[in-house]
Order: structure tokens, then sequence, then C-alpha cells
């Protein structure tokens, strides 16, 4: 947390912010849209409470997209926070699937799978009872469709929380003696 801007300060809890650096070129309006499903993720994570009058500042620079991109954010921002030592109440992972035209689904699909996809999913889970924290979702879809990619994102979010755990046991056994 950081002194917040006076035009942001709330006396209660902490302000959020996320800024999206896209790889090229200045910030359009789907990168609003993405700082946006970002910032909404990651506040209902952190214990805003316990910072207020100060600010949380993410930057999301865009290096390589090869799909998934606003999964991979928030996964990103998870892993920062949690190695920045800020209280949340749970962890967050990001998954992402799509439909094809042959309405078979493909998990954490690249950017040529996306592009020619029915429907795309990114779902996010919380790390306590794996509840959705958010959704976003694009293209046509039935409703047995979204179960079954809800279902898959879920069983695959464990992957990421395995992941945390990992990168978190690497850190913690650097400083330990």
């Amino acid at each position: 947390p950081v002194e917040v801007k006076m035009q942001n300060i709330l006396t209660d809890r902490t302000s959020v912010e996320v800024n999206f650096r896209p790889k090229a070129g200045l910030p359009n309006i789907s990168d609003r849209l993405q700082e946006q499903i970002v910032k909404n993720s990651i506040e209902t994570a952190i214990l805003c409470e316990l910072y207020p009058r100060s600010s949380v500042v993410i930057t999301i620079q865009e290096m390589q997209n090869y799909g998934g991109l606003i999964a991979c954010a928030i996964n990103a921002t998870c892993a920062a926070l949690l190695n920045s030592g800020i209280d949340m109440r749970f962890l967050l992972a990001a998954v992402n699937c799509t439909v094809d035209k042959d309405n078979e689904l493909h998990l954490d699909p690249d950017q040529i799978e996306r592009d020619h996809a029915k429907a795309a999913f990114t779902f996010v889970f919380d790390s306590l009872d794996k509840k959705v924290v958010s959704s976003q979702t694009t293209g046509s879809f039935t409703l047995q469709q979204f179960q079954v990619a809800l279902d898959l994102c879920k069983a695959a979010c464990d992957c990421i929380f395995d992941f945390y755990k990992t990168i978190t046991s690497k850190q913690i056994s650097k400083h330990v003696v």
C-alpha cells in the first residue's frame, strides 16, 4: 500500500488502481475493460479495510499475448500481491476456455483457437471454496456449455493454486537458513 492521491482517498478502506499497458501504443477501450475486470476481482480478494487512506497500485504490462490475457493478468497480479505481503481474504485463480465450432471445449486456448472460437469463458475462483469470484463470457453458448466450461475451469484452478504454493515455498526456502 502507498499513499493515495487526494481524488481517490477512501477513509474506510484502500483504493485499488489497476493500469493496463498494451504491448504497443496507448491503452484503448478494451484495455480499460480488462483493467476493470482485474480490479473487480482483486478488490474482492484484498482485505481493503486494513489499509484505510492508502492505495494499491497495480500496473500490468503486456509482454506477449498467446491468448487468455485477462486470466494471465489476474494470476500474475495475485502472485505479485502474495509476494508483496498484502493481506488477502483468499488467493485467486483465473482460468479460461473456449468452445469451438464443433462444440468442443479447449482449456487454456492459444490466440488462434480463441479467435476462431464460438464462445470464450474466463472464470476467477477463490482458494477457499472454489467459488466463482468473477466471470467474463463472449460469444454464443448454451447453458449446458456454460456449466461444462465452469466445471472444467474449476478443476483446472487447482494447478494454479499448486503453482502459488510452489513459488511461495521457493521464496521461503531462500530466506530460511
